[in-house]
């Protein structure tokens, strides 16, 4: 316990708690309204909240004013006390019990500071002082009456108190807040007065908050009871717990009371000194280390801040609701629940493109020359084809089936996941619950089964982003196996040169009926479609010779291919669920989601941060300043 006129820790202190409680409070101010848009209760009205906004942050700021309250029981001459620490009649004494209805606050001559005096006494409703019967006025407002004291010392704040014992209501709550905006109380005690309970029980609180306190046993006999008053205050302070810094008596002598001529003797710390020549309280109280005691009040405030059902009791009641929203999130991940096998995409689109990937890099006479021959090759082929339908059918069209096939993939996802959302409906937690309540009453299912089925109609086969990839691919395929496309290369200026013979005998010989059977057969003989599509499309239809000749990474060029014609396909199949994902997420759970991630990620916000940095800088603060 730091005494109250010996050197602690001063301003400089002070100037460390100001920043870390300007960042709490700042911080504060932006993270308590996100937390209610959580359903997290704002901590306006709790304790520790009161004392960061209405004590802590605006004393720490200011220079110091020391509050010095007179305190005590019913009928026990608080007033007389402080008129006499005021040098004047500043508050009305009534010989009736229970005079002191309103606190009354004395400042030192020249201070003008409202502001400053309502950020100290918060809650209080501050009124210019008329006269000294103000403080008799029964109200059942918290009023507190000032006005300057002319013998008052420099920064110092002297206040009259009601009784700390009373039976009104209004009264116990006017206690807790003078208790709190107090530095210093004295307690002035009586013989029948020092073992009251309710007495005890304002002063305990006094001492778990470490307020430095002055007993003073007043209306004594000073003969009587000189061996009394050591045993009333070893009881005071095994009841209470308060540690005084000063131990002061005074006699019961009525006209001396009037005149406020009152002699105050120190009897010491246990109250054995011998009494001495009567000492001056007011002198006491203007010679004491005003920054020393401000950092031992606001230490006691910080203390009541930083325990366990303060600050921290928010911060882990925001955390433990984020984690909820965490929950509820991770449930409700479309990119989870819209998990789908979708179909492989067409081969011949892939051909396709990889076809017209080739083309681009031929030559421009053999890309003239392959051109030409293909349409003259399809030509030739119309009446095989014909024929082939009329025997066969209409072939049915593999972007149309492939086509039904995603639809059908769409449906069934689409439909799981409003199933699954109707299962966490009734099971979800109290987060969740209510939210997909909402989002699933009325029509919205059949609505949301038109519009995706509609959005998906919409889908152009092959997408920008989807083409750019597959040529990336294939620009990376081409870059890692050059000796296999500069073999590719040469069979395939070869093969231009040789399409006018290719293309005649196919025309007399049936060869494009045949080479599709051939094809068919290859694959029956256990080459995947995707293999002889890939190898095809890459070799531009030469692959003779092409299954002895090896790429730089060891694998025939078939091999290779085929590995590369499955990353295509996964990817399309990627990019498809990746779209129904974002689609579902921006149509059906856009809102309910952002809320969810909103809530899931406050603790990683900025305000959170700083706020639970700043704290953490004043519990480091406060360790150090209590082993000064």
């Amino acid at each position: 316990m730091t005494p109250l006129s010996a050197d602690g820790p001063g301003r400089s202190d002070l100037r460390l708690w100001a920043d870390a409680l300007a960042r709490l409070d700042r911080a504060l101010g932006s993270l308590i309204p996100a937390a209610q848009a959580l359903g997290v209760p704002a901590p306006s009205g709790s304790h520790w909240y009161e004392l960061v906004r209405h004590k802590l942050v605006p004393q720490a700021h200011a220079r110091p004013m020391l509050v010095v309250a007179v305190v005590g029981g019913t009928n026990i001459g608080k007033s007389v006390v402080f008129n006499q620490l005021a040098g004047e009649q500043a508050s009305g004494v009534s010989p009736l019990a229970a005079g002191t209805r309103n606190p009354v606050c004395l400042v030192p001559p020249g201070f003008y500071d409202e502001p400053a005096l309502e950020a100290i006494f918060a809650g209080f409703s501050l009124r210019r002082w008329q006269s000294d019967q103000d403080a008799l006025v029964p109200s059942d407002e918290h009023l507190l009456f000032w006005r300057e004291g002319v013998q008052v010392p420099p920064r110092l704040l002297l206040l009259d108190t009601p009784d700390i014992d009373s039976d009104a209501p209004v009264n116990w709550a006017k206690a807790e807040m003078i208790r709190e905006s107090a530095d210093v109380l004295i307690a002035v005690l009586t013989q029948q007065k020092y073992n009251d309970a309710a007495v005890k029980q304002f002063f305990r609180k006094a001492a778990d908050a470490d307020k430095a306190v002055i007993v003073l046993f007043n209306q004594c006999e000073l003969d009587e009871d000189r061996a009394y008053w050591p045993q009333w205050l070893a009881t005071f302070v095994s009841e209470t717990g308060v540690r005084p810094e000063l131990v002061y008596v005074m006699p019961y002598d009525r006209a001396a009371a009037g005149a406020r001529q009152l002699p105050v003797f120190d009897v010491g710390s246990d109250g054995r000194s011998p009494l001495g020549a009567p000492g001056d309280l007011r002198a006491e109280l203007a010679s004491l280390h005003f920054d020393a005691i401000k950092i031992r009040t606001l230490r006691g405030a910080l203390n009541e801040v930083l325990a366990d059902d303060g600050a921290r009791a928010y911060f882990e009641t925001i955390r433990a609701t984020s984690h909820c929203y965490q929950a509820a999130a991770d449930a409700l991940s479309a990119t989870d629940m819209a998990r789908v096998r979708w179909p492989s995409v067409p081969t011949g689109l892939l051909v396709d493109e990889i076809g017209r990937w080739w083309d681009e890099r031929r030559p421009t006479w053999s890309r003239r020359v392959h051109g030409f021959y293909r349409s003259v090759g399809k030509g030739l082929a119309w009446p095989v084809r014909t024929a082939w339908k009329r025997i066969q059918g209409e072939p049915l069209d593999p972007l149309e089936a492939f086509r039904a096939q995603e639809r059908l993939a769409v449906v069934q996802t689409v439909e799981k996941l409003l199933d699954e959302l109707d299962r966490l409906a009734k099971l979800g937690n109290e987060i969740l619950r209510p939210r997909l309540v909402a989002l699933l009453a009325g029509e919205a299912r059949a609505n949301l089964m038109v519009r995706v089925e509609a959005a998906h109609a919409a889908l152009p086969a092959l997408d920008d982003d989807y083409r750019t990839f597959l040529r990336n691919e294939l620009d990376t395929w081409k870059s890692d196996n050059p000796r296999a496309v500069w073999w590719l290369q040469s069979l395939d200026h070869v093969a231009a040169v040789a399409r006018p013979a290719v293309t005649v005998t196919l025309a007399f010989s049936g060869g494009v009926l045949a080479g599709d059977v051939v094809h068919q057969a290859a694959v029956q003989a256990g080459h995947s479609a995707a293999q002889v599509a890939a190898e095809a499309a890459i070799t531009g239809s030469v692959t003779a010779g092409g299954e002895a000749l090896v790429t730089a990474t060891g694998e025939s060029i078939k091999q290779a291919a085929a590995r590369l014609f499955q990353r295509l396909q996964d990817r399309y199949a990627a990019e498809r669920a990746a779209w129904l994902a974002t689609w579902l997420e921006n149509e059906l759970l856009v809102n309910l989601l952002a809320d969810l991630r909103r809530g899931a990620n406050l603790p990683h916000n900025a305000a959170f941060r700083e706020a639970a940095a700043a704290l953490d800088e004043l519990r480091h603060y406060r360790i150090s300043a209590s082993t000064q």
